[in-house]
């Protein structure tokens, strides 16, 4: 009797477990479930770029969500939470590897190690937010459905945060992706979990579940169809050019090479006017276009701004200060003359800098300690740019600065974002495709355009309603002029960022986890 009711206690706690279960996932017991976990996340991953089969991936999400619905102990939701987590990072997150590749007889070794163990760091996640929706007293499918959307914000800024292939970027390749301009990324993962979360209790039976589904997903759908803002008239406005120069990062630090790159460069940016434009009025290189140091590189900047007239021109440029070294965007004029440095503030662990220095110089593991004794200092924060005339004030990102939401919350709103990065370092297949489509829903949340310089690509101008409205493919060398966009509306979610979202989580962990009152009669 007593392990009867130890039975019957656990189905309490995660619902009605003798409902009939979905697509026999019920037939599974103990490990065995592991496996459709991993396939579901799987299943998920291919809502990110470069697949963007969004319908997939909420299938999956709506199949992982069933798969937890029929765990019997808090221990074992961790375990499918976990594997559906590690099968979802493990696909999505594949570009993770290229890097390695770079200085392939150090640290290509690394590789498979890096992605097997960031995937199932990241799912780790996951795997606490189903432990946690699993010990709810009262309806643990959307207790789920708060403890995961906070995973996904912990996720953005543990450790600095890592917030890519956020669950809600599925809707990106469709009109819902709008609806970050109300309730921005961490909002819209809120509202893509709920509706898995009535799709999986449709799933089991519950028929107002799956009708309020449906209406969830036209709402997303139709809604945010209605909040794409028309296309703008970009007569007279000013006109900028976009260099990619199309190093391999194998190449790009050689001897040999650098030569060649730099001068690609500066022909990019002496040549006509495209298109019948007139001479853009500002011009932009890629991250660490230049292959030396700020203070040393008067006569290359002068070459530059020659090059450029009467153009003033962004870099990407490295720079010292006493012991540290910056990965810096410079905006130069004729002369040469700086106009102002902006150094990166949001650096990449492990790739600019190294977390628990003294640990990899103690086991002095090859690669990682050399790497540790390297690396950038950070800037002191966002701050505006500058740029004089028509073009008004951008806000300035450096790589992957343009993952993070919350990085892009000046404390004045810019007339547009300015992007140089190096997706060099992601390879050809998902990285670099990830990192524009993460830059096109920034501009979303803003309302703001985004002119994008790439060293191997993709470089585009992007509209405040992520539309890209030009384009250089990746892993091609030239140029490209545009207009750019003016700025959009100021969006709600640029006003207020994710403040109601938390107060909002706070209600919702209230209502999901207070205890049941006891029947005393």
């Amino acid at each position: 009797m007593a392990d009867t009711r130890a039975s019957g206690a656990d189905e309490s706690k995660l619902g009605r477990r003798r409902d009939p279960a979905p697509l026999g996932l019920r037939v599974l017991t103990g490990r065995a479930r592991l496996i459709p976990a991993l396939l579901c996340g799987g299943l998920m991953a291919l809502g990110q770029a470069p697949w963007d089969l969004w319908y997939l991936a909420l299938a999956g999400l709506v199949l992982s969500m069933a798969l937890f619905a029929l765990q019997r102990t808090p221990r074992a939701a961790f375990a499918v939470g976990w594997a559906t987590g590690t099968g979802y990072f493990g696909l999505a997150l594949n570009w993770l590897t290229e890097p390695f590749q770079v200085d392939a007889a150090t640290t290509a070794w690394m590789a498979p190690f890096a992605l097997v163990l960031m995937a199932a760091g990241l799912a780790l996640f996951w795997g606490v937010a189903f432990w946690g929706a699993a010990q709810a007293p009262r309806r643990p499918l959307f207790a789920l459905v708060v403890t995961w959307t906070l995973a996904e914000l912990l996720r953005g800024f543990v450790f600095t945060g890592f917030p890519w292939a956020m669950v809600g970027y599925l809707w990106e390749p469709t009109s819902a992706i709008q609806w970050v301009s109300v309730i921005g990324s961490y909002g819209l993962t809120l509202v893509t979990l709920a509706l898995a979360a009535l799709a999986a209790r449709g799933l089991r039976g519950a028929v107002p579940s799956a009708g309020t589904a449906a209406a969830v997903l036209a709402a997303l759908l139709v809604g945010g169809a209605q909040l794409l803002p028309p296309l703008q008239d970009l007569a007279d406005r000013p006109v900028v050019r976009l260099v990619q120069p199309n190093a391999a990062q194998t190449q790009k630090w050689n001897r040999d090479y650098i030569p060649l790159f730099f001068e690609r460069q500066v022909d990019y940016t002496a040549a006509p006017a495209k298109q019948g434009l007139p001479r853009p009025d500002l011009i932009v290189w890629p991250e660490t276009a230049v292959p030396t140091l700020l203070e040393n590189a008067e006569d290359a900047l002068r070459v530059i701004t020659d090059a450029a007239l009467p153009a003033q021109v962004v870099l990407g440029i490295q720079r010292s200060e006493g012991l540290d070294y910056y990965n810096s965007l410079a905006l130069v004029s004729q002369g040469p003359k700086v106009e102002a440095v902006y150094d990166k503030h949001h650096l990449v662990p492990f790739g600019e800098y190294m977390p628990f220095k003294w640990l990899f110089r103690r086991i002095n593991i090859s690669g990682l300690a050399a790497r540790a004794e390297g690396g950038y200092a950070a800037g002191p924060g966002p701050e505006l740019l500058d740029l004089g005339g028509a073009m008004g004030h951008a806000l300035p990102l450096i790589c992957y600065e343009a993952v993070f939401p919350q990085d892009l919350r000046a404390a004045a709103r810019p007339d547009l974002l300015l992007q140089i990065t190096n997706d060099a370092w992601f390879g050809s297949f998902s990285g670099p495709y990830q990192h524009l489509a993460q830059a096109r829903i920034r501009t979303i949340e803003q309302g703001l355009p985004m002119v994008r310089a790439a060293n191997t690509g993709v470089s585009a101008v992007i509209d405040g309603a992520g539309r890209v409205l030009e384009e250089l493919p990746l892993n091609e060398a030239g140029f490209l002029d545009a207009r750019l966009p003016p700025p959009l509306r100021v969006t709600l979610y640029s006003r207020t960022g994710d403040l109601p979202l938390l107060g909002f989580l706070a209600l919702l962990m209230l209502w999901a986890f207070w205890p049941r009152r006891r029947n005393l009669d």
